[in-house]
């Protein structure tokens, strides 16, 4: 069966590369999952070895997130945040900044994803109700909780699982992780700045954005509670799945939001991507020829430990098959990378997320939420910013990387 292992592993990634099968509705989860699914039932994988592939952990703690971050959603902090930024919409310079700085606070705390799709309809109604572009702040966004995802073993599914699976510490991270985040902030900013600085295009306000009145929701303080103990929670000496399980049960007890509204604010679809490729990769990881192949490469010193080549492998394979499935691919065939190795490949795939349009979930989340919005943001428009970004970002990264590793 090594060959339907070797082939569903193929098409899995390729998959991954493409986004989709041409001329289907189909998506990266589905083609991830129906690979693992074929596997299944061909007796190439057996059950017992697929729930031995599923980090569970990684999954529950991921889970419980996705439930903390809707309270912000329900609280009107999201709506709160987005009318603070409104009453600076005169100044475009003041107004970008905002943007960066809400987006990478959030996705330091929350998952980026969430972040995204929670800000990227309420800015654009602002925006618009404002006559202005949304597209130089919607890049910013975008790119913004990106970056901002750094700081934390908690924000973005690529940290979530890295942590997970190297047993991080999430404190001892945060203060590796927190300079390249905010460094990557400053050049996120800067860069959207100087290329929009003649250019913030003032468009005639919309009448169906003028028409939709921002929801009005009592803010409440909940949201920020919950996240002070979580993080709290995450200091204390037992699994942090847990912690973050613990705090999503009680933020959903409510007189005022029905528990089944939390569970619709799961992102589903991603959670399906990673069950899919933890299944496909781990039976491919688990072929013997492919372990003799990593093991080899280990023996001869060539594991991929350096700043230089996870930045470069992140670079590549993050852009061809997204951050997400290269980290779960790297994890699967080496898991012996050492902390700061972890660490490395935490950030610097992250950031190389930032480079094209398809390489992150963060980046197709912003770009897919305007277009229903009316706002139409192109690959050539995000590459043009996205490039220039990551490369920065990364180059500083790395100097700072080097320096903590030598210190």
């Amino acid at each position: 069966m090594t060959w339907l292992i070797l082939i569903a592993f193929a098409v899995t990634y390729l998959g991954m590369a493409v986004g989709g099968i041409r001329g289907l509705r189909v998506d990266r989860a589905w083609i991830a999952v129906a690979a693992a699914t074929v596997l299944l039932l061909s007796g190439a994988m057996s059950p017992a070895q697929a729930m031995g592939y599923l980090d569970g952990g990684a999954l529950l703690l991921l889970f419980a997130l996705m439930l903390v971050s809707a309270q912000f959603d329900f609280s009107g902090a999201y709506t709160r945040l987005t009318e603070l930024l409104d009453r600076h919409a005169q100044k475009p310079e003041l107004l970008l900044l905002g943007v960066v700085a809400m987006g990478g606070l959030l996705s330091a705390i929350l998952v980026n994803d969430i972040v995204a799709f929670a800000l990227t309809p309420l800015l654009c109604r602002t925006l618009r109700q404002r006559g202005l572009d949304p597209r130089p702040f919607l890049l910013a966004l975008a790119l913004a909780c990106n970056a901002g995802s750094v700081a934390t073993l908690i924000g973005n599914p690529q940290n979530i699982l890295i942590g997970q699976a190297g047993g991080l510490d999430f404190w001892s991270y945060a203060l590796v992780a927190a300079v390249p985040a905010l460094m990557a902030l400053t050049v996120v900013y800067a860069v959207i700045w100087w290329q929009w600085r003649h250019g913030w295009t003032h468009l005639p306000p919309s009448q169906s954005a003028v028409s939709e009145a921002m929801p009005h929701q009592s803010y409440r303080y909940k949201p920020m509670l919950a996240t002070l103990a979580l993080l709290l929670l995450f200091s204390l000496p037992f699994p942090r799945e847990y912690s973050a399980l613990a705090i999503a049960v009680l933020v959903m007890l409510s007189r005022t939001v029905d528990s089944h509204r939390y569970v619709e604010k799961v992102d589903w679809n991603l959670l399906l991507l990673f069950i899919g490729l933890f299944l496909v990769t781990g039976a491919a990881a688990a072929i013997p020829q492919l372990t003799h192949f990593a093991h080899s490469l280990t023996a001869g010193g060539e594991l991929p430990e350096s700043v230089a080549t996870l930045a470069g492998l992140s670079l590549i394979a993050s852009n061809l098959i997204g951050n997400v499935p290269f980290v779960i691919l790297l994890l699967g065939l080496w898991p012996e990378l050492s902390d700061a190795s972890l660490i490395g490949l935490a950030v610097m795939s992250t950031l190389a997320g930032n480079f094209l349009l398809i390489g992150s979930v963060v980046n197709l989340i912003v770009v897919e939420s305007a277009r229903r919005q009316g706002v139409r943001l192109g690959f050539i428009d995000f590459a043009r910013s996205g490039v220039p970004v990551t490369l920065i970002s990364m180059l500083l990264a790395g100097i700072w990387l080097t320096i903590a590793a030598g210190g």
